[in-house]
């Protein structure tokens, strides 16, 4: 079959997320044809180029969610107030008609952002604790349709009409910062009904809320959508919620092509820690908590499945109104193979050393890892810590690991000459690749536990690397760490080095323990974590979704009626040999049935018409 797979900040660039997933989903699958439809998140990304893509990767097309909206598509808009006011994406004009579907649109869409966080009884930017009021609904007697569905249906209007809109008249961009939009943006929020802080928004706040709703919907304005592109695949497979899954949502709308969602962090969350960092006012991060709430709902109701990649994600969704019907965990496939042989040594690592692993950066709290390896040496004098790992990307990353450095210091004046000295400091910050730790497998032989002191994480991918490596661990109650964990390490609190010492220090002190846990870890991971678990996987939800959706049938094989023409196919055309080879028939055969040279992919159980391989 063809699998049209949608990636946002990804595959196929060398850099960005789910890069190394995709690709091993991609390359695993080999018996199937993709179509990678990818949106790329900043020039830098585009500058890297992109993976070497294997042979069943067919076409690739990309579009930006970073350019100005004069860059998007090649296009050229009249930046002009009146231009701004009547112009479309593309350059083309919009006739009157166009205009007020524009505004009729736009305005259902305003509307149910604008009073998303207040259908709950909570303020405009109720989604940042949790996503409140989008998730709860109360039943309405008259037509059993939910009193939040009302609000829904405004939302769903007016996203699809821009997208028909954007369709036929070459795109949103202009329209989307023009005056018109702004002031049905500011008649939404001064409406009654809307949350506390959507009300105190001014003409800025507008105007930045217009241009991040019209980077969110760039999908709707690209030409992916016609009979050669997302109309020719049999699946859409969006790696990401939010604007990833936009062409899938719209490819359903137009062509009836299934929808498989996969989310190994939420969208939604992610959104919503990125949101205090952001220069952004308090009534904007409302307004696109309210938005992004309501898309991810929309993604999930028009999704056939949903793959979460872990609990934890799960339960994010399930808030989001998901249903649970739809909802099938697949872990995360990784390799295990760099990893056999440390983990089938039966070696539980040295006494004395605890090591962590991983990207250096504030959520990963090496300050309170550092403070609880104090409480450590107090028990045990020699105990040592080796931090392996780089900084993250960017000045906080490098900041960070100076500050790390300093406690660490500070901590041990007696081993450390100075704030940079490193010889007897029984703490040392180390780099995979050098002499000391050649590789990662390296790195986790270095210590006899491994530690993870995060207060934020999604799926720990160190820890399941650690359970390959048959390592003991130590890890905090954070995002999916218990689930992964299930009882073969020790779990203590976030934020808590006295807990997180007592567990380490409980470790080091018994060996024997440790290789139990070690080897019970191993045969975990090998059972959940494994790429082959997670191909397997997605081979059965494929087919699974390919057997119910329906089949579109070409021109010639159906009459005047949409009824299906008797022998418009030979039988010999869904079976493999030479007879179904395009040609003349075989020398001494009959007059050849009408359709004889037809290519047997195209009628393939499951194919749409569109050439797709093995099903």
């Amino acid at each position: 079959m063809r699998i049209g797979l949608l990636t946002d900040g990804g595959y196929p660039y060398a850099t960005g997320e789910s890069r190394l997933w995709c690709d091993r989903l991609v390359r695993g699958l080999s018996q199937h044809e993709f179509d990678l439809f990818a949106l790329s998140r900043s020039a830098e990304q585009e500058a890297q180029g992109w993976v070497q893509l294997p042979a069943q990767v067919s076409r690739v097309r990309t579009a930006p969610l970073w350019t100005a909206d004069e860059d998007i598509l090649g296009t050229h808009a009249s930046k002009g107030l009146l231009a701004r006011m009547v112009m479309g994406g593309g350059g083309r004009s919009y006739g009157r008609r166009e205009r007020q579907r524009f505004t009729a649109y736009f305005t259902a869409l305003a509307t149910s952002v604008c009073t998303a966080g207040a259908t709950s009884g909570e303020d405009g930017a109720a989604g940042a604790s949790g996503g409140a009021g989008f998730g709860e609904r109360s039943e309405d007697g008259r037509t059993g349709r939910t009193a939040a569905g009302v609000v829904d249906a405004q939302f769903t209007d007016g996203l699809y009409g821009l997208a028909e809109l954007a369709r036929e008249h070459g795109g949103l961009p202009a329209a989307l910062r023009s005056e018109t939009a702004v002031r049905v943006l500011e008649a939404a929020c001064r409406a009654p009904g809307t949350g506390r802080t959507v009300q105190t928004a001014t003409v800025p706040d507008f105007l930045a809320f217009a241009r991040e709703l019209d980077r969110v919907l760039r999908p709707l304005s690209l030409d992916w959508y016609d009979e050669e592109s997302l109309g020719a695949v049999d699946l859409c497979h969006a790696t990401s919620g939010g604007a990833a899954a936009l062409p899938g949502l719209l490819a359903k709308r137009f062509f009836g092509v299934p929808l498989l969602v996969t989310e190994h962090g939420v969208q939604l969350r992610a959104h919503y820690l990125a949101a205090t960092d952001t220069p952004l006012s308090a009534p904007v991060r409302a307004l696109l908590a309210n938005f992004h709430g309501r898309l991810a709902t929309e993604v999930y109701r028009q999704a056939a499945i949903v793959t979460p990649g872990n609990t934890h994600a799960r339960r994010w969704q399930e808030r989001c109104g998901a249903e649970r019907e739809k909802l099938r965990t697949v872990h995360p496939g990784m390799e295990s193979g760099r990893f056999t042989a440390l983990g089938e040594s039966g070696d539980s690592g040295p006494d004395d050393t605890l090591v962590w692993v991983g990207r250096i950066e504030p959520a990963k709290d090496l300050i309170a890892l550092l403070h609880a390896f104090a409480e450590v040496r107090k028990a045990e004098p020699d105990a040592r810590l080796r931090i392996i790992g780089a900084p993250a990307q960017g000045p906080e990353g490098a900041t960070y690991l100076a500050h790390c450095r300093a406690l660490a210091a500070q901590l041990f004046p007696d081993e450390a000459t100075d704030a940079h000295a490193v010889g007897d400091n029984p703490v040392s910050f180390e780099d995979i690749g050098g002499a000391e730790v050649p590789d990662l497998s390296e790195a986790y032989a270095a210590g006899g536990v491994v530690v993870l002191s995060s207060i934020v994480e999604g799926f720990p991918i160190s820890l399941v690397e650690a359970m390959f490596c048959g390592r003991a661990t130590v890890s905090t109650d954070v995002g999916a760490v218990v689930e992964v964990i299930g009882g073969t390490g020790l779990v203590v609190p976030p934020r808590n080095p006295r807990a997180l010492a007592g567990a380490c220090l409980a470790l080091l002190r018994d060996p024997e323990r440790r290789a139990r846990l070690g080897a019970a870890a191993r045969a975990r991971a090998l059972e959940l974590f494994t790429v082959e678990q997670n191909l397997a996987a997605f081979r059965g939800i494929y087919l699974e979704l390919i057997s119910h959706a329906p089949v579109r049938r070409e021109a010639d094989t159906v009459n005047a009626d949409g009824e299906p023409r008797p022998f418009a196919t030979p039988p010999e055309a869904h079976v493999q040999g030479p007879w179904t080879a395009s040609g003349p028939a075989p020398a001494g055969t009959a007059d050849p049935t009408p359709g004889w040279a037809a290519d047997p992919r195209t009628v393939c159980a499951g194919a749409r018409g569109t050439g797709g391989g093995d099903v």
